[in-house]
């Protein structure tokens, strides 16, 4: 069990496979391709180009999501699904309570540490680094 517990690639494979799973097949294939009510929403945020915009976050939720759970061009995925985090969390529940915008703090959360982190060691990224 001590072995286990001095293994943090473990915990950051553990980590990843949740936050991106669940991120990519939870949130994002639900957006693919954008519902209006995306873009109605972009739209009254102030967003130009609001289906373009849509189309940004539906892609960094479902594919960045994928590329995370991967452990591929992490710390890519990780800016561009922070980004549609941060707009979530700042703009479209910005004068909700805490309890409505929770899930995208976490999220957030977990995009800025997989940034600094990095995938780990059992990763994409940490195969092809090593060719």
């Amino acid at each position: 069990m001590k072995r286990f517990l001095n293994f943090p690639d473990l915990g950051i494979l553990i980590f990843r496979l949740v936050i991106g799973l669940t991120m990519g097949l939870a949130h994002g294939l639900g957006k693919m391709p954008p519902p209006e009510q995306l873009t109605a929403g972009l739209i009254a945020m102030g967003f130009p180009q609001a289906v373009f915009f849509a189309w940004c976050a539906a892609l960094s939720e479902f594919l960045g999501g994928l590329l995370i759970a991967a452990g591929l061009f992490t710390r890519h995925a990780a800016v561009f699904l922070g980004i549609t985090m941060a707009v979530a969390v700042f703009m479209a529940h910005a004068a909700d309570p805490f309890g409505k915008k929770e899930l995208a703090v976490l999220y957030l959360a977990s995009c800025v540490l997989l940034f600094f982190q990095g995938a780990g060691k059992f990763s994409m990224d940490r195969i092809f680094r090593k060719k």
